[in-house]
């Protein structure tokens, strides 16, 4: 089971460090200077069998609205929304400071699970803050050296037992089944992200959708540098809206600043539970357009276009067939993505957009019976068998759903690894199309069944 674990805690306490240490990779920059973390980092965390998704955050401080430090903070708070479990550490040397105390209350706060790390514990010098450690509230502290990979022996058997409290029940006993995030109601934000081309009106587009001036616009293309999260409600619904910078292609992004500006974008296709693709209707789609909705379907998110500037086409009824007609042909992994035609500028087409996205979400958030699944199955391999390489078809058993967001399948089958990709994008395609599962990712993981005739 995948799960997401966010390391927090004031500047200088070695939440790199750590980071670095479980991801096995220099990812984040080390140093002694104190607020060398600024944006979060995430990556791939393993400890032992135990794998997860890691976030490395900046440091936690007490600062003035709209400073720097302030937007380090929220975005550290944005970590500790997504993860499922959080990793408080404090200085052993240090003990334990006001600014530990401040924020400890404020993590108690949030209801999510924590493990309380003591790092830099390695010495005498740190028993005194390991014993302070207990008066924060957060359980006993594991005492850690995250430089010389102290303690993680300790921290495997937290986590692992944390992550069998997160874990759901599995379902009819096939295999582990991964769990589903919240649904987005009245009292969890959905996670929505405008991403898109530069000067394709993303920052126009916000501005319009929450009724103010919000974000700085222009005719100058790469306004917008930093993924900035906006706090908006559509028809009661909370949503958490980013407006990223725009995406150029790869070759072209040679600055310092712009790299750091599209890496945070990336980030936000990351963290978003649906994407909107802006289009320019003026050179809509161009290759660019199908990288960064390739990427969104990678990642697994709910994808929908909307294409900007439509105010400016001439022949619209034609331009939108063919639109439809090249989003089909190109982007056949998400088939059946909703295509929303509006402008900014005038707000004319906007009413369509939420809705589009409010019943993808419900899409990649749906799940189907197995006995549904089961006799659908067996339909699909009357009408069409599955090969049969070296003159023995290949048997499909079982299926099942193992998780949403998105929709994902266990295929317990015989000789998993003969299965052609062209009859596995058959059993998606029809997926798709009788379960009602279009413009989302659908995936289909095969799993062969142990040959009990085989000697052990």
């Amino acid at each position: 089971m995948t799960f997401t674990v966010a390391i927090i805690g004031r500047p200088n306490v070695g939440k790199s460090t750590l980071f670095n240490r479980l991801t096995g990779k220099r990812l984040a920059l080390v140093d002694d200077l104190p607020g060398v973390t600024r944006d979060r980092r995430d990556g791939d965390a393993r400890i032992g069998d135990l794998e997860f998704r890691i976030i490395d955050t900046a440091g936690l401080d007490i600062a003035p609205e709209e400073s720097l430090e302030s937007r380090m903070q929220q975005q550290s708070e944005m970590a500790i929304a997504i993860a499922d479990i959080c990793l408080f550490m404090i200085d052993a040397r240090a003990g334990v400071t006001p600014m530990d105390e401040h924020f400890a209350e404020i993590v108690r706060k949030r209801g999510k699970p924590v493990i309380l790390l003591a790092n830099k514990s390695e010495g005498s010098a740190a028993e005194a803050g390991l014993y302070d450690a207990f008066s924060l509230g957060l359980g006993d502290p594991v005492a850690i050296s995250a430089a010389h990979g102290e303690g993680v022996d300790e921290l495997y058997d937290k986590l692992s037992e944390l992550a069998e409290e997160i874990r759901p029940p599995a379902a009819s006993g096939f295999g582990e089944v991964d769990g589903d995030d919240d649904i987005a109601g009245p009292d969890r934000p959905l996670r929505l992200a405008i991403v898109g081309r530069p000067n394709a009106g993303k920052s126009t587009l916000i501005n319009r959708l929450i009724g103010e001036e919000r974000m700085l616009t222009g005719p100058e293309a790469g306004i917008t540098r930093d993924a900035i999260g906006i706090d908006w409600q559509w028809q009661g619904q909370p949503i958490k809206l980013w407006d990223t910078a725009g995406m150029r292609k790869k070759a072209r992004v040679t600055g310092r600043l712009e790299k750091l500006s599209v890496a945070d974008g990336l980030r936000a296709v990351k963290f978003a539970e649906v994407i909107v693709l802006l289009l320019d209707a003026t050179q809509a789609l161009e290759k660019q357009d199908l990288t960064i909705a390739d990427l969104v379907a990678r990642e697994g998110r709910a994808l929908v276009i909307a294409v900007n500037k439509w105010d400016l086409v001439d022949d619209k009824r034609h331009a939108g067939k063919e639109l439809r007609l090249e989003v089909e042909r190109l982007l056949p992994q998400v088939s059946g993505i909703p295509i929303v035609t509006l402008s900014a500028k005038t707000g004319r087409g906007l009413n369509e957009l939420m809705p589009a996205v409010m019943k993808v979400y419900q899409t990649w958030n749906s799940r189907v019976p197995t006995a549904k699944l089961n006799d659908w199955l067996q339909f699909q391999t009357q009408r069409h068998p599955p090969p049969a390489p070296s003159g023995r078809r290949i048997k499909l058993r079982y299926m099942t759903q193992i998780k949403t967001r998105p929709p994902t399948f266990a295929l317990f089958c015989s000789n998993a690894k003969d299965i052609p990709e062209s009859y596995k994008r058959f059993l998606i395609n029809g997926l798709r199309s009788d379960f009602d599962l279009q413009g989302v990712p659908v995936r289909v993981n095969l799993r062969q069944g142990k040959n009990p005739y085989v000697r052990r």
